[in-house]
């Protein structure tokens, strides 16, 4: 089975990707280094959000599967 991934997921973590690499390399002004920290954590954010939609989904589909014999 082909995986399958949230493309706006998986493009989240390359722009945070990018972030966490420009700000390992030092090179960045303070003010430059505060404003990607605030763009990073606001990334954070949203794959946080998308993974708690994605978990939720999955509670709802295997709570609505009929129970196995050895789960009672």
């Amino acid at each position: 089975m082909k995986k399958k991934t949230n493309p706006d997921l998986e493009a989240t973590f390359e722009q945070l990707e990018t972030i966490v690499k420009r700000l390992e390399s030092g090179e960045e002004s303070l003010e430059a280094t505060l404003k990607l920290f605030e763009e990073g954590s606001a990334l954070v954010a949203s794959c946080q959000k998308i993974l708690d939609e994605a978990e939720q989904k999955i509670e709802l589909l295997s709570s609505s599967l009929p129970a196995e014999e050895g789960d009672r």
